[in-house]
């Protein structure tokens, strides 16, 4: 071609490329940084989601997501990671990124609905098919010879529901503060290994083929049932707390990338039917009551209590327990004299 001719189609590509829409040139990516068991979820509401904002806007997203232990992850966004949303499953773990890294304000959970937290979970008790230790409740995990899976609560928000779930749940009895702790000492000396996640204790547990039981979220249930076969059967305490999973945008990063229109659609869209749909056919419990009466069967009826209620909130939990120094470094002290 000669060059004459050569500059002539350049100039018109460039000139077509002009006159295109900026979501012709450029796809807009969308990256939500979560915690480790929440990756099938999240799979496929990405899908749902997607279809949904092409069919109302015509543009097509990207989304990735990215997954593990909750605080090393809501870490890595405060240290730099781009998250344009970021969706975990307590809010001390979203805190974070107020109180360090100035990237939201401190009224993030008023911006959404249910304190900005779309599906809950509870903790149960996961044991080996026909329950060969008789695990029935909390307090038959701090018992001699049975083994306890958990991951580390100083890296993993499954690891600190279970640690305040066994405390609470002893405090709401009516055991004693004291009484309650030491049972927590008990459970955790039953502990052969702290992964650093709750998909790592999952392996520990049924693939590893470590300990008598495993505490997880009961929306991990059916997931482990299906992946390592029905070797397992769940155990529901007669109380246990209720995990709450908040999201959030990342206002510092989506103003950065001209993201935030659809980033605030993207965690808006979890509070809709269809979402609500897939929430609980995932085994997380909706906010919605329409959709948890068509799954009532899938969700057994448990008293439960919250954080707030128990431990006076996140930030009030964490301080006391999970900082360096707290209860929790107490308790995994005595456990290893035991």
């Amino acid at each position: 071609m000669l060059p004459a001719a050569r500059s002539t189609v350049r100039r018109a590509l460039l000139a077509a490329a002009l006159a295109l829409p900026l979501g012709a040139l450029a796809q807009t990516t969308l990256l939500n940084v979560s915690y480790d068991v929440s990756r099938e979820f999240y799979k496929d509401y990405n899908a749902l989601f997607g279809a949904h904002w092409q069919k109302t806007t015509g543009q097509k997203l990207a989304l990735n997501q990215s997954h593990g232990g909750s605080s090393r992850q809501a870490r890595s966004v405060v240290e730099g990671l781009e998250a344009d949303v970021i969706t975990m499953n307590q809010a001390n773990d979203i805190d974070i990124l107020a109180d360090q890294g100035r990237l939201i304000p401190a009224d993030w959970a008023r911006r959404l609905p249910d304190n900005s937290a779309p599906t809950t979970s509870i903790s149960v008790i996961l044991v080996r098919k026909g329950n060969p230790k008789q695990i029935r409740d909390w307090s038959d995990l701090g018992r001699p010879g049975v083994g306890v899976v958990i991951p580390n609560p100083k890296t993993s928000g499954n690891g600190r529901y279970t640690y305040l779930a066994a405390w609470g749940a002893a405090l709401q009895a009516g055991v004693a503060p004291a009484a309650a702790q030491a049972l927590v000492e008990r459970i955790f000396a039953n502990v052969p290994v702290l992964d650093g996640g709750g998909r790592g204790a999952t392996t520990t547990f049924a693939q590893r083929g470590l300990g008598d039981a495993l505490v997880t979220f009961e929306s991990e249930v059916p997931l482990i049932q299906r992946e390592f076969g029905g070797d397992f059967e769940v155990v529901y305490p007669s109380r246990t707390i209720l995990a709450e999973n908040p999201v959030a945008v990342v206002d510092k990063v989506v103003d950065k990338k001209g993201t935030r229109k659809p980033a605030e659609a993207y965690l808006k869209f979890l509070w809709s039917d269809e979402a609500q749909d897939l929430a609980a056919r995932h085994h997380l419990r909706p906010r919605s009551a329409k959709v948890m009466a068509k799954y009532a069967k899938d969700f057994p009826k448990v008293q439960t209590f919250t954080v707030d209620q128990v431990f006076g909130g996140w930030k009030k939990a964490q301080a006391e327990h999970f900082n360096d120094g707290g209860l929790y470094d107490q308790v995994i002290a005595k456990a290893k004299r035991r």
